[in-house]
């Protein structure tokens, strides 16, 4: 099969084959997507597909295999959930964590990231230097102006109010 057989057998027959697979399947994307990953393995396959003497009827066996390997995956995953049980109740943030989030997001993208990177993820300023292609001059003063905007923007509000501030 030559490629513009290929081209002409696609065009007559794409629109056919994804209706006969929707009404197999029941869901119009699904046939969709198999069809179409179907046409892909057939023009990978040119030869097999002329060989076969009818590439229509390959094309719908091999759709219609995708969906079956498509269904397998997704019960597995399916079954795989049900064993695990749901997941744990987690609590959310508490203000803590709300509050120096905030803060974080007030410091420039750099900052942000190189204090992340050192008191988040526990890099070395040498680790730090090399992840982000700074020097590690650049990573000192960074922290250090992190660490002083984080001072001010996380002052707590009830300590002030006690030293009478």
């Amino acid at each position: 099969m030559t490629v513009e057989e290929f081209e002409e057998f696609y065009a007559h027959t794409a629109a056919r084959l994804t209706g006969q697979l929707y009404v197999m399947l029941g869901d119009l994307h699904e046939a969709q997507d198999v069809v179409q990953e179907a046409f892909v393995r057939g023009w990978g396959r040119l030869r097999q597909l002329d060989a076969a003497g009818e590439p229509e009827a390959w094309i719908r066996t091999v759709a219609w295999r995708l969906a079956v390997s498509r269904w397998r995956v997704r019960r597995r995953a399916a079954d795989a959930w049900q064993r695990r049980g749901s997941p744990p109740d987690v609590a959310g943030p508490g203000p803590e964590q709300v509050a120096l989030v905030s803060a974080l997001r007030e410091l420039p993208p750099k900052q942000r990231r190189t204090v992340t990177l050192h008191y988040v993820c526990d890099l070395t300023i040498t680790q730090i230097a090399a992840e982000t292609g700074l020097s590690t001059g650049t990573v000192k003063t960074h922290l250090v102006r992190g660490r002083a905007a984080l001072s001010h923007l996380l002052q707590d509000p009830r300590a002030e109010e006690a030293t009478g501030a």
